[in-house]
């Protein structure tokens, strides 16, 4: 390792906007000149933008990643007696959004290797009100889109995309997100591709559901003054909107980078017990949102204490299933209910992973981590 690294963050967003900086304060500008601070211009073309690289046929820009799950729900028809079968290791909103429609959650279990939905497990928790099935595409990767799709198709059954961290992600050549009959997408500042503060966007070929989608996020309205159905205030801000559309031509490069880093990581850190590398499924293009190891439970909260301590900032995402927060008490579902979840939720532990970081740095947080190890 080469001279003295800086300070790793675990995010970075600030160096996004270091790099972009002039762009940026020049998108900005155009919008505040205009004085069309919500939907507008700035929007609409973000929204095409967007649904282009995907190779989507429509975007509609909301206010968040959860209104984004919960509108692409309410317009596929999801709501109260439905039942939308989903995992119970992503961020709470995936489930919180199925609640927000009316609806009931229904979890499966994971495949260890790949954290995502295992589809062998559908046919057992279809019951005669599910309506939807919701993959996560978790960290960055894909879920086996091809047998969820196909099970979906037999019983008849929407599939909506919980794409909120996988931006640029694909599977089997197509972009996450252009696979089920809608999906959702999260603009957190943290994201693959993240604004200055909330956003989101529902993604579909369906025009009818696109149209849906934005007059839901509109209080039922398509026209000012003429409310159509009860619907919400969920629309993207104009500003971010123009931050995003300037972001979205570096994120090919930057995903490539987290990619690079990721397999830095895996060279550096391959069959050194016990670590467990993150598996990486077959026709997929993961993006790396998170790289998430796993090492022994009683190891862990040890380990990253350690690590802090010697400046290597680390996450567990997420150290509850859903399941088991009290939020989601009312479904009645111990510990214990799903394995292979609660596992994960023990031992993972996600490093330092995004654009900007240096192969110093990667290979600090690997040659520390595996020295901390050591000690324990």
């Amino acid at each position: 390792m080469s001279g003295k690294s800086e300070p790793i963050r675990f995010n970075d967003p600030t160096a996004e906007y270091r790099e972009l900086a002039g762009e940026i304060d020049a998108a900005m500008r155009r919008v505040l000149a205009e004085d069309y601070y919500i939907r507008g211009r700035a929007v609409e073309e973000f929204e095409r933008a967007f649904a282009q690289y995907l190779g989507a046929g429509h975007g509609v820009g909301v206010a968040s990643g959860t209104d984004a799950l919960h509108l692409a729900l309410r317009a596929a028809g999801i709501g109260p007696g439905d039942e939308v079968i989903t995992v119970p290791n992503s961020f709470t909103a995936t489930a919180m959004a199925i609640v927000h429609a009316g609806a009931r959650p229904v979890f499966v279990d994971i495949v260890p290797e790949t954290f995502t939905l295992n589809p062998a497990l559908l046919e057992n928790a279809l019951t005669t009100r599910t309506r939807a099935v919701l993959p996560v595409h978790l960290y960055g990767q894909p879920a086996e889109m091809a047998e969820i799709m196909a099970w979906a198709e037999r019983h008849g059954l929407a599939v909506i995309e919980d794409a909120c961290q996988a931006h640029g992600a694909a599977y089997r050549g197509k972009k996450a997100g252009t696979l089920g009959r809608a999906a959702a997408f999260s603009f957190y500042p943290t994201k693959n591709l993240g604004g200055a503060g909330d956003g989101g966007m529902v993604v579909t070929d369906r025009p009818e559901l696109a149209e849906r989608v934005r007059k839901l996020g509109n209080y039922g309205a398509e026209a000012k003054d003429r409310h159509e159905f009860i619907g919400w205030n969920s629309r993207l801000d104009s500003l971010q909107a123009a931050i995003l559309k300037v972001k979205l031509g570096r994120l090919p490069r930057w995903n490539e980078l987290r990619r690079e880093h990721a397999a830095l990581y895996r060279s550096l850190l391959r069959g050194r017990e016990p670590i467990r590398l993150p598996g990486a499924g077959a026709d997929r293009t993961h993006i790396y949102h998170q790289f998430v190891i796993r090492v022994p439970a009683g190891w862990r909260d040890p380990l990253r204490q350690k690590l802090a301590e010697r400046g290597i900032p680390t996450m567990v995402h997420y150290p509850v299933p859903i399941h088991l927060q009290p939020a989601f008490s009312f479904l009645k579902l111990g510990p214990g209910s799903f394995s292979e979840a609660e596992a994960a939720a023990r031992e993972i532990i996600s490093l330092p992973i995004h654009a900007h970081l240096s192969e110093d740095q990667i290979r600090q947080t690997a040659e520390t981590l595996l020295q901390e190890l050591g000690q324990l």
